[in-house]
């Protein structure tokens, strides 16, 4: 084992290297810090000096002694985690000198290792946008409710935000801007049960401060679910104080969370009081960009003690979802339930113990909350609330969530060989995924994922595109949770329909945005936050959208032959979009073909053409070839109903045999640009925007992430240039296979070139801005197919770690980016692992990156259970039914449990 050993001293860093586990070294570097460099540029100018040398872990001699870490030090007066820091910088585990004493350093590097792999952690505190994107990040949830990982002490203000969702609980305000009036529908920041503190000797409740905070430290266990926080206190009064609390999810019984509070006087014998709030004064402002708008959502109706236990009863101000949340406050040092009082407070309720304590001895609280919401489809009434109260415990609760999880992780994890860092944020992002649908999957909720989960307030909580990238791991892990979001878009058909006519189209019209009932809730205006100004809003004109959920429809049905949900659900569905797509397309004399106007691409930079009155773009490319795609894939599916079933579809959506016979034309007509070199114009007239000086603009604003924005504030627009938020002409070619989509292409009578995919893909790179995360992704994917691994390793690591370092400048505190988090996990299996599931049997065509030793993961495909094992020569696959598929295009017979092992040679 290679290793560095390491001394921090308050003004340098020294290190020894040694190439082997003895004690000689054969390099030694004191590296001093710059005091005027943040302590990220001095441990980067540390990985500067490392560069060239091969270690496989650090050993810190000098760690000082906490409960939570022992890989503290003190620099420049300051205390960090060197540990995080360094396994976050190196990608190595860091142990103490005391680990190594005591298990020896082999298991001692195996243990952290193991620990980093499976837990998400911060040390310190930090304010503002940054401690919010941490409370996003640390948010634990079941997918019926989501609770942020704020401290339990905290109100909402600058620093905090213990916000609490429940799926499709929505509520709309309308407000005046600009004399005329604006509706918003958002996801409700429910009243907050989670908040419980302490006071000493009756003074003052602890608040979350600076001066009395002295350490914390927050650790979230990936397999269990559990957010574990460990704060040091010092009160004004010379009072010292652990508080260590855990907070979890019931993954099973998901109307309920747990809460274990335990404090341990350190230096004191005294009087201890705990105080645990129901607070149902909260608003929805974790986003400051919305606080134009009157972001009151909740009415509190009735407040209630029984004992031991409270509830707070409200509703919903405009849509009418009445709720009740009950909390019950228990502890094995109070024996007389009595001893907990209760006091009614302005909108809410608060419960009190108080009890002696002596110094060294901790003391344990338990706070178990039930919340309960009339949006449930099935039979949980809100009075029974208490009855379920009473059944609920920390134990249980720990119990229920600890059989989910090992299910869970059983079934989906994904397991990275060689590289600490995309192992564990790896599971950070499937963690995500379940905490925030899990619940969905049980019939009993209206409701689907929001592009930010259950994890914060911006894009209001709405469903959008994003979906697409979500709904496939959902199908190829757990395809009955994917059914029931394909659901709530079929309950939402007939608002569709009605969205199509309202717009003088046939069919149906999905909403860009949706939320309770599936009518377009995209806003008419936008505040640019350079500029301080309320811009036009079209984004509504992404109709592309339609396509993205006959895309997951379609997948659906592919990867589990669920002919049924086609028969009853799914065709009707495909057809309503279809007509839509039928109705908007329009026949030009003078070319012979058909155009989609009126519509804008994926990228969202362009709104319409510069100087034109009329909203939107006409022949987008990515929208005409995903809905030559649809007229084509329909026929497919057609073939797996009878004709009874066709026909029952067919007449559900009012498409008629005409319009069938208009559809085998459209798609064999509609309109793209392509120039001699194979370019595909992103849309009609793209070629003849100017180009933009994108260094210009670098060198005066650094991150350009966010040109519409910049443009826009300097009196100009991006309607008037070829620049690009995100991928756009070339999307098709991340949801399918090349040949797919050239046969698409082809199929409309336009010829391709030779290398025209490398040609396409260094054309919008150098016109994309990545202002969107998921670009990286698509890039990430299209860079893959072409043989730039580099680059697509690149772009990966980037969109993995987005959230994590909240690359975004701030938007993490506004909850996470699911359709990201998704995607790496897609991209991981079916790019990286090679398991393409676009046919009718799994393809395999590893391309493993150089980072990786292995990978090992499960796909359910088709009804099949595969588990495959790769590495950068061999593949092996086991199945739990006699299947076939093809490994570097051959085909191969699976016999059930019997696992094949193929060796094979890289590209």
């Amino acid at each position: 084992m290679k290793l560095i050993r390491l001394r921090i001293e308050n003004d340098a860093m020294d290190i020894t290297y040694h190439p082997a586990e003895d004690d000689r070294a054969t390099a030694h570097y004191l590296i001093a810090y710059n005091r005027e460099q943040s302590i990220g540029d001095n441990l980067e100018n540390i990985k500067v000096r490392l560069a060239g040398l091969q270690f496989d872990a650090a050993i810190l001699d000098n760690g000082l002694s906490y409960p939570f870490s022992d890989t503290i030090v003190g620099v420049n007066y300051d205390r960090i985690d060197v540990g995080l820091a360094l396994t976050n910088l190196l990608n190595i585990p860091v142990v103490s000198r005391a680990a190594v004493q005591r298990s020896g350093l082999a298991a001692a590097v195996r243990e952290k290792r193991h620990y980093l792999k499976w837990h998400l952690d911060y040390y310190g505190q930090y304010h503002d946008v940054r401690n919010n994107g941490q409370e996003a990040m640390l948010t634990v949830g079941n997918g019926y409710f989501g609770l942020r990982g704020a401290y339990l002490e905290a109100h909402a203000d600058q620093d905090n935000y213990p916000g609490t969702y429940v799926a499709g609980v929505f509520d709309q305000e309308t407000t005046q801007i600009q004399n005329h009036a604006v509706t918003n529908e958002d996801l409700v920041n429910l009243p907050n049960a989670q908040f419980i503190t302490f006071g000493v000797d009756h003074q003052t409740p602890f608040t979350i401060n600076s001066h009395d905070l002295q350490d914390v430290y927050r650790s979230l266990d990936l397999k269990t679910g559990i957010l574990t926080t460990t704060k040091l206190v010092q009160l004004a009064s010379g009072h010292q104080l652990r508080i260590r609390s855990q907070k979890l999810a019931n993954m099973h019984d998901w109307h309920r969370y747990s809460i274990r509070y335990q404090v341990t006087p350190l230096n004191f014998a005294g009087s201890l009081q705990i105080y645990a709030d129901i607070d149902g004064s909260v608003v929805n402002s974790n986003v400051s960009r919305y606080s134009a708008f009157d972001q009151h959502h909740t009415r509190t109706l009735g407040i209630e003690a029984r004992g031991n236990a409270v509830f707070l009863s409200g509703q919903t101000r405009t849509s009418k979802i009445n709720y009740t949340i009950g909390a019950k406050l228990t502890s094995p040092d109070v024996q007389d339930n009595e001893a907990v009082k209760s006091q009614q407070q302005p909108q809410g309720i608060r419960q009190t113990v108080s009890l002696p304590v002596q110094a060294g001895k901790t003391y344990t609280f338990d706070k178990n909350v039930v919340i309960a919401t009339s949006n449930v489809r099935t039979a949980h009434p809100l009075d029974g609330v208490a009855a379920e109260l009473d059944q609920s415990s920390f134990d249980k609760t720990v119990t229920a969530s600890n059989a989910y999880w090992k299910k869970t992780w059983a079934n989906a994890d994904i397991q990275v060989g060689g590289d600490l860092t995309s192992q564990r944020l790896l599971r950070v992002n499937l963690y995500h995924s379940f905490v925030s649908a899990a619940a969905i999957e049980s019939g009993q909720l209206d409701a689907s994922v929001g592009a930010r989960g259950l994890h914060g307030e911006a894009y209001r909580g709405h469903v959008f595109w994003d979906e697409m990238f979500i709904l496939p791991f959902y199908t190829l892990h757990r395809p009955k949770l994917a059914k029931q979001l394909l659901n709530y878009r079929y309950q939402r058909l007939a608002a569709a329909r009605k969205n199509a006519k309202d717009a003088g189209y046939a069919g149906a019209m999905y909403p860009w945005q949706s939320a309770q009932v599936g009518d377009e809730q995209s806003q008419v205006t936008h505040l640019n936050p350079i500029t301080k100004t309320w811009d036009p809003d079209n984004s509504r004109l992404q109709r592309h959208v339609s396509l993205d959920i006959a895309y997951n429809v379609w997948f659906y049905v592919h990867a589990t032959n669920d002919v049924d949900f086609l028969r009853q659900q799914g065709m009707e569905m495909l057809l309503s979009i279809a007509a839509f797509w039928i109705s908007k397309a329009h026949y030009d004399q003078k070319t012979g073909r058909y155009s989609i106007s009126g519509v804008m691409g994926p990228d969202e930079f362009h709104e319409n053409y510069p100087n034109s009155d009329q909203p939107g773009l006409r022949n987008n490319a990515y929208t005409n070839i995903m809905v030559a795609w649809l007229f084509t894939v329909i026929d497919q599916l057609k073939a797996k109903l009878s004709e009874a079933d066709w026909q029952s579809a067919a007449k559900a959506a009012d498409f008629h045999a005409a319009l069938g016979q208009k559809m085998q034309t459209i798609r064999q007509k509609l309109t793209l640009q392509i120039n001699r070199s194979g370019i595909i114009a992103q849309f009609e007239g793209y070629f003849k925007l100017p180009a933009l000086d994108f260094s210009a603009y670098r060198q005066k604003y650094g991150n350009i992430a966010r040109m519409d924005r910049i443009l826009k504030a300097v009196g100009k627009t991006p309607d008037a240039y070829q620049v690009a938020k995100q991928a756009d002409t070339l999307m098709a070619f991340y949801n399918f296979d090349v040949a797919t989509v050239q046969g698409i292409i082809e199929g409309l009578g336009y010829h391709l070139p030779a290398n025209y995919l490398n040609r396409n893909l260094q054309y919008y790179l150098a016109r994309t801005t990545h202002g969107s995360t998921l670009s990286r992704i698509v890039y990430a994917v299209l860079n893959q197919l072409d043989g730039n691994y580099d680059q697509a390793w690149q772009l990966f690591s980037q969109a993995l770690v987005s959230d994590y370092y909240d690359i975004q400048g701030g938007t993490t505190a506004e909850g996470i980016h699911l359709g990201v988090m998704c995607a790496t996990v897609n991209l991981t299996t079916r790019n990286f692992g090679g398991v393409t599931p676009f046919e009718d049997e799994l393809h395999v065509n590893p391309q493993l990156p150089d980072q990786w030793q292995q990978l090992a993961f499960q796909h359910r495909f088709k009804g099949v259970n595969y588990h495959f094992k790769i590495d950068h020569h061999q593949i092996i696959v086991t199945a739990d039914q006699a299947s076939q598929l093809q490994i570097m295009g051959k085909p191969y017979q699976l016999q059930p449990q019997r696992p094949l092992t193929v060796t094979y040679a890289e590209n």
